[in-house]
């Protein structure tokens, strides 16, 4: 068998090591959660725009590099929430797509806003390799001189269940299990769900206290679960720290800019050792809420 090159050892490790969560993640998953959840779309009461950009392991040739974008507004008296996300994933020599259109239906349960929005999606999921720019021993290999790419429809659904100071959620953002080789049809891109919850303690004034939680589990592999505790001082600052339970710790920060502007910013460093000659795992995080002239703000909003 041929030789492979430190390069391709590398991408190699990288992928067996996100196999089990084929899903690209994010550390500030509390303010991007249509990323996985349909149910979320239109729950801010305001057309939304969220951007995410993720380079993981920084200082690693083929290490992980992720970008999200989502885009959701209530309609209808706001009982309909529309929306769109769009998530990417490059991992050495391997690229992920998806993109989803979101609609959900928010239910009134008491006269306390507590809804419960039953959420679907639907779009499409590419998946691909392209070995050409790897350096190997043999560059006539068909194994490795050849690339592969497929696009294919999906569906997810998702329940959230929140009013101004908790919510909860469960997800499935692709429930149709797809092949991701096609050489021997033995490699499949597993079903993903995701349990969610966050509460907000309002101390006084200047200081409320938010957890959060987000549980994933992925098919054939371990649940995860990523910890996030926050302090949100004089209604404009989020400092918070992460714990996952696979691999590593963090910090995030966010700034409210302007009522309608949000800015954030995360920090991931590993906890198991394995990892040397990198600089961590870096996030930041731009969020809009956009409201006609009659319909004021609401100031906070935590989720």
């Amino acid at each position: 068998m041929m030789k492979k090159t430190i390069l391709f050892s590398l991408a190699l490790l990288c992928s067996i090591a996100v196999w089990s969560q084929q899903d690209a993640q994010t550390s500030m998953y509390f303010f991007n959660p249509l990323q996985f959840n349909p149910g979320y779309a239109g729950s801010r009461g305001a057309l939304n725009i969220t951007g995410v950009t993720r380079a993981q392991w920084l200082g690693w040739s083929g290490a992980p590099n992720s970008q999200f974008l989502s885009i959701h507004a209530p309609v209808v008296r706001k009982n309909i929430g529309l929306g769109g996300n769009i998530a990417y994933d490059k991992i050495g020599s391997r690229t992920a797509l998806n993109a989803m259109v979101n609609f959900a239906y928010h239910l009134r349960l008491n006269d306390d806003n507590l809804r419960l929005s039953l959420g679907l999606s639907a779009g499409l999921q590419q998946y691909g390799y392209d070995f050409t720019g790897l350096i190997v021993n043999d560059p006539t290999d068909s194994k490795y001189i050849n690339s592969f790419r497929q696009t294919k429809a999906n569906f997810g659904f998702g329940a959230y269940l929140y009013d101004k100071n908790f919510y909860v959620g469960l997800s499935v953002p692709r429930l149709v299990k797809r092949s991701i080789d096609n050489n021997t049809g033995n490699s499949y891109l597993q079903r993903h769900a995701y349990l969610t919850a966050g509460y907000v303690h309002s101390f006084n004034s200047i200081f409320d206290l938010k957890p959060s939680l987000l549980v994933k589990y992925t098919g054939n592999g371990p649940i995860i679960a990523d910890f996030n505790l926050s302090a949100h001082l004089y209604k404009r600052f989020w400092i918070g720290a992460l714990y996952r339970t696979t691999d590593c710790a963090g910090v995030n920060f966010a700034y409210q800019i302007k009522d309608w502007c949000m800015a954030g910013y995360s920090f991931d460093f590993p906890l198991n050792g394995k990892f040397l000659n990198q600089w961590g795992t870096h996030e930041v995080m731009i969020s809009f809420d956009l409201r006609g002239k009659n319909n004021a703000i609401q100031s906070p909003r935590y989720f």
